[in-house]
């Protein structure tokens, strides 16, 4: 059966078209109850998943067997109630998919996720495409209505159709509903409906439940007062049409993780970014890290500069708006004119980007209270208010919560409790945290994704070798750091009968492995990048492949992609060519034993003698890299060495570079930069390059100011000027000057992002001063390598294409998802490093170090310590001293603490130690001893007592 609609619509050209949509309906749909005999059995069809005697939670209000079945709202808010393993046997409509999907694609994708879990017996029933379910739109009636009368007609068939299985007698549907209009009509019509709080309220045995429902009305969960604190935002239709018009302008709300009264809005437009500072509670206005915001921009003499002041909410008088305004005041200083900068206020939200979050309850004073305050791990996030009896259990563990609203008239936003992770301070707890906290999927990998592997025992058959060459008689090695068991790459480098040099890049044939489309294909670009802790690796394939299979271990035959040029003694490149080939790698090296056979005056076998070669030819590739403007920057990298048995880090020192890394990033950076020209020049529209963007000059003032209070000049006019004024900024006298410039460079740049080349025009890597770069050379831990390699293979006809890999629009979203992967386990890494630093200065004491100030603040100083490379914040700001006072001499901030003069780089001494008083967030508290003049003399506890913020603090 069909029924069919007719529409006109006008096209872009101006044109009217009649347009004809059929829709097919059947009466072969399955309910999906196990039980049923009056279904068809279908072999296209999902299995029935609905148990034949639902089990699961027993409810007051339905005490026998029953299924749910939801609207779309209850679906939208109580997914988290939906997700618990009590849930089973529920009915997800066609209709209410769809709605889902139109409106959050997050909780699209978890609902899709709970429906395919076999114990939770979700069925998705088609009502749309079912001859008895189906209904058209009345006259008049809205699309909302319509889909509610759908709902409704469907649970009605449910019950009829679900009467007629005489084995198992009648099981009742519920129908839950948080409309209180939807709940009315279903009743007349003579429906079993209930709300979700009243369903969850009846489950007596899983009180713990009621914890987990979302606030979805605001009503009741005001504060007391119900005085209005925040204006009201503007709706969203009115607000489009002020971002057309330019009053309003939209972007991207970003919280500042120093001052909880500050933040910034990154608004994108076609000519450039433009950042807007938002200070004030009311300005903020229910504004969250990461939401699209509308934002309205003040007069220009209401302008600010960013402050320099470090502000925490402390949460201890939540309703206390007069101490928020004194606190606002705080941020208020005279600055320069040209320090301002274009500042607005939040007017409306266009897009809420909330995540649940993890932190710890801060539990009320008031005995037997049910609502409690929970402080995020992430600074940047607010307080939130959540109800729940469980207060004295979850004291102390990491929880997690979901934000459900944040009405006019609360200090903080209303949110319901998730789930308790464990005990906070606990190792496994707190890397569950930041895994979360940094959206690193780390789930283990399904079955699904299991079943695309090889079947072992696994060797390379007569179809592999088809489009491969046999390399396995070079003498080809891999260097990399100890204990690395993921060998993407290794390198043979030989002498051929011309006189010439043979050197070749081989790269892990991860793509032989990963087929596009496949469920292994689909966890690893939603992976998009291993992640490497400091305790574990979180990898983007399966340990099968990524130890073993497509690890060029020695001594075993692999598969790989190699890249070979013919180069003369001088490292210039004569011929380059690209093959599928095998390799039987001779020898797999630590970059220490690496340098240990170059540098051995004993050693001459043929390893030693190609590892020789290509360190000779790196190092003239170096140098002219650095001619043509390549910039070596800094970047203090630490490796911790852990106790065997407790695997808690007992040293912790700054990784020491040798020759043998260089050596290898020359050539992967030229095996890169060779494999971009090919798929550049073969498919000019959908080529995944890598870009790095100059910086703009106002990136490089902290920079050029700091070189000047020490007497350099540095030039920022262009990459080549910059590597050369940082190889002039040398001091006889203070020979890590240099070192800290090049730290200083690094904060200056942007950040290096993938693209398509089919949309954009921008190809160059400023960082390498290379006019096109990409990703080939690590494929195990890199999603965007297996793609190039995929368009290499299919460049020189060794594999075949498939639609996606040539839709430049497909290509550049998946780029945007890589881009943020990447980020996030940048991220997730630094933050293991700093909780790692943690768990070595618990059991020191106090330490004492040489430091180097790296900025000044109106309040603070930024320091490095080298020997840890380790960064921390030290504060001024103690009750009945001197107010520090920050000064600007030719534009370079110096701050004057009693009579003590502070500036960038001046060195200074530190006592380091952990402070624990705040188990959520403990940080290494770092204090000045030298020079002498504010904390010399005195007591230890009042030094304790000081309040200091490390930028270390683990948590992001």
């Amino acid at each position: 059966m069909q029924t069919s609609r007719s529409f006109v619509k006008r096209t872009r050209a101006g044109a009217v078209v009649k347009v004809v949509r059929e829709h097919y309906l059947r009466d072969d749909i399955p309910c999906g109850a196990a039980a049923c005999r009056l279904c068809p059995l279908r072999t296209d069809a999902p299995a029935p998943s609905l148990e034949a005697q639902p089990g699961g939670a027993t409810s007051s209000l339905c005490p026998g067997p029953h299924y749910l079945l939801p609207d779309t709202n209850v679906l939208l808010h109580q997914i988290d109630i939906l997700e618990d393993p009590v849930i089973k046997n529920v009915i997800v409509l066609q209709t209410v998919l769809q709605e889902v999907r139109n409106r959050s694609i997050p909780v699209y994708k978890r609902i899709r996720d709970v429906i395919q879990t076999p114990e939770k017996h979700f069925y998705s029933f088609t009502n749309e495409h079912h001859r008895e379910t189906y209904i058209e739109q009345k006259k008049g009636e809205t699309s909302n209505d319509r889909n509610d009368r759908a709902i409704r007609v469907a649970v009605k068939w449910y019950s009829e159709h679900l009467k007629k299985i005489e084995d198992e007698g009648k099981i009742p549907v519920i129908f839950l509903t948080n409309d209180r209009i939807n709940k009315e009509k279903a009743l007349e019509e003579g429906i079993t409906a209930y709300t979700c709080e009243e369903y969850i309220k009846s489950l007596v045995a899983n009180p713990e439940l009621v914890d987990r429902l979302a606030c979805v009305s605001d009503e009741g969960k005001e504060i007391e007062s119900g005085k209005i604190i925040f204006p009201e935002h503007i709706p969203l239709s009115k607000l489009q049409q002020g971002i057309k018009s330019g009053n309003y302008l939209q972007g991207t709300y970003r919280a500042s993780r120093d001052n909880y009264l500050e933040a910034t809005v990154w608004v994108h437009g076609d000519a450039e970014e433009k950042e807007i500072i938002i200070q004030g509670l009311k300005h903020l206005n229910r504004a969250v890290h990461e939401d699209i915001v509308a934002v309205e921009l003040l007069p220009k003499g209401e302008w600010v500069a960013l402050s320099s002041v470090v502000l925490q909410d402390d949460g201890q008088n939540e309703d206390d708006i007069e101490t928020e305004e004194e606190k606002e005041n705080i941020l208020k200083t005279s600055v320069s004119k040209d320090m301002l900068r274009p500042t607005g206020k939040v007017v409306g939200i266009i897009k809420r980007n909330w995540r649940p979050l993890c932190g710890m309850l801060s539990k009320s004073e008031i005995k037997e209270a049910r609502r409690h305050l929970f402080t995020p791990a992430d600074r940047r996030i607010p307080r939130i208010r959540i109800e729940t009896r469980q207060a004295d259990k979850l004291e102390g563990q990491r929880i997690i919560v979901a934000i459900d609203g944040w009405p006019r008239n609360s200090r903080y936003p209303n949110g319901h409790f998730v789930k308790n992770l464990g005990s906070a301070g606990d190792k496994e707890t707190e890397t569950e945290v930041l895994l979360l906290e940094h959206d690193v999927p780390h789930q283990p990998f399904s079955q699904a994704v299991l079943s695309c592997l090889p079947k072992m025992p696994w060797s390379i058959t007569e179809q592999d070798m088809k489009h491969r060459e046999d390399l396995r008689h070079l003498c080809i090695c891999s260097v990399d750091p100890p204990g690395c068991t993921d060998i993407d790459d290794a390198l043979h480098c030989r002498e051929i009968e011309n006189g010439n040099i043979e050197v070749g890049v081989h790269i892990a044939d991860v793509s032989h492995f990963i087929r596009p489309g496949n469920a292994l294909d689909e966890e690893s670009v939603k992976r998009g990048t291993t992640v490497y802790l400091c305790e574990k690796r979180i990898d983007m394939v399966p340990e099968l492949l990524s130890s073993n299979l497509c690890s060029l271990r020695s001594d075993v035959d692999r598969l790989a992609f190699s890249c070979i040029w013919e180069m003369n003694h001088k490292a210039e490149i004569l011929k380059t060519r690209f093959t599928k080939s095998v390799i039987k790698s001779k020898a797999s090296l630590t970059y220490a034993e690496a340098q240990m056979r170059i540098d051995s005056t004993t050693m001459n076998d043929d390893i030693t003698t190609s590892l020789r070669k290509l360190n000779k030819l790196a190092k003239i590739m170096k140098k002219r890299r650095i001619d043509n403007g390549a910039l070596t920057l800094s970047s203090p990298e630490v490796r911790f060495h852990m106790d065997s048995e407790t695997h808690d880090p007992i040293d912790l020192q700054t990784k020491e570079l040798k020759e043998t890394n260089s050596m290898v990033e020359e050539f992967m950076l030229l095996a890169n930069i060779s494999v971009a020209q090919k798929i550049h020049s073969e498919f000019p529209e959908f080529a995944l390059l890598r870009k790095h963007p100059a910086p703009p000059p106002s990136n490089y003032d902290i920079l050029v100011k700091a070189a000047k209070s020490k007497n350099l000049e540095i030039k920022t006019d262009s990459a080549k000027a910059l590597a050369e004024s940082l190889d002039k900024a040398e001091s006889p006298t203070f020979p890590y000057l240099n070192t800290l410039l090049r730290i200083l460079t690094t904060r200056c740049m942007m950040q290096a992002v993938y693209f398509c080349s089919g949309m954009d025009n921008d190809f160059h890597h400023y960082g390498l001063a290379s006019p096109i770069y990409t990703h080939f050379t690590s494929p195990i831990r890199r999603y965007a390598d297996i793609i190039v390699h995929r368009l290499l293979a299919v460049a020189i006809g060794a594999d075949d294409t498939y639609p996606e890999l040539r839709d430049k629009h497909k290509i550049a979203d998946m780029c945007k998802n890589l881009n943020y992967r990447h980020k996030m386990a940048q991220y997730a890494q630094r933050a293991s490093v700093a909780f790692h630093t943690q768990l070595f200065f618990k059991s020191k004491g106090i330490v004492n170090e040489d430091a180097y100030i790296l900025f000044v603040r109106k309040n603070a100083i930024v320091v490095l310590i080298p020997k840890y490379g380790l960064e921390g914040t030290v504060f001024f700001e103690e009750k009945g001293k001197p107010t520090p006072r920050l000064d600007y001499n030719n534009e370079v901030p110096s701050l004057t603490v009693e009579d003590t003069t502070l500036c960038v780089f001046d060195k200074v001494k530190v006592n380091i130690m952990l402070d624990a008083s705040n188990i959520q967030h403990q940080k290494i508290q770092m204090v000045l001893v030298e020079p002498k003049g504010w904390f010399c003399g005195q007591p230890l506890k009042q030094v304790l007592r000081h309040r200091v913020v490390s930028l270390c603090s683990w948590v992001l």
